[in-house]
């Protein structure tokens, strides 16, 4: 039987890390962000590599729903799912989410403001995903890792996230070969560079972020759903 794993996780954080982290194990498949055409198609936003991502997912959501809960070629024993949390908008039924087993990559916004503002400018809180991760967490739970510590201790944290999904850890999950994965999403072009050069997890930086003013409301506004999440996070 296949552990269905959705990871949530907001903008700016080591999403794509975490998914070549999985990708690395012998048994596990890999989605790449998988509600993302339906979200652009819905909202209109014109993202980088708009056009091709509309094309190379189903835009419509019970399509997307029925792929990530039906039958998997091979029959992995894990498929992990990356879910950006913003992408599940308010007109996306919930009731497929039960069949999923959710965990959570949380960041403290501090950073995750300084780090978006330098790609867009002036996100939301929407953008972000906070709100939207806390309503997932609320109605389903599920473990809580932060990037911080994971960064800090990838093989503590991997393995204590592994026992609280019942899975064995792995310690193919500690490094990868560089480059592309054909499971990338179309968007990788623009956003994957970093990673895509990457043999494992960067060093964990304590360098505090520096918010630009205009921003700091943003994270104070944040921050209640990050501590929410972070009270359940798994300890070092």
């Amino acid at each position: 039987m296949t552990t269905r794993i959705a990871m949530w996780s907001g903008p700016r954080n080591i999403s794509t890390a975490m998914m070549r982290s999985f990708g690395a194990r012998s048994d596990t498949v890999v989605v790449d962000e998988p509600l993302y055409a339906h979200y652009l198609a819905v909202t209109g936003i014109d993202h980088p590599g708009r056009d091709e991502i509309l094309r190379s997912q189903p835009t419509r959501w019970p399509e997307v729903a029925a792929q990530l809960t039906g039958p998997l070629d091979g029959d992995p024993a894990v498929h992990y799912q990356k879910h950006m949390t913003h992408h599940l908008l308010p007109g996306i039924g919930r009731d497929w989410l039960g069949a999923l087993t959710h965990a959570f990559l949380i960041r403290d916004p501090a950073h995750v403001v300084t780090s978006y503002a330098r790609v867009r400018g002036e996100p939301t809180l929407e953008d972000l995903g906070y709100p939207q991760q806390a309503e997932i967490y609320r109605a389903f739970g599920g473990p809580v890792v932060d990037a911080a510590d994971v960064l800090r201790d990838p093989a503590g944290t991997l393995t204590r996230l592994c026992a609280a999904l019942g899975i064995a850890f792995d310690p193919a999950m500690l490094a990868w070969a560089p480059g592309p994965r054909a499971t990338d999403g179309v968007w990788a072009p623009f956003w994957y560079a970093a990673v895509r050069a990457s043999t494992g997890f960067a060093p964990y930086d304590p360098a505090p972020a520096e918010v630009p003013a205009r921003l700091r409301p943003l994270v104070e506004a944040a921050r209640p759903y990050y501590d929410e999440l972070a009270r359940h996070r798994l300890q070092p």
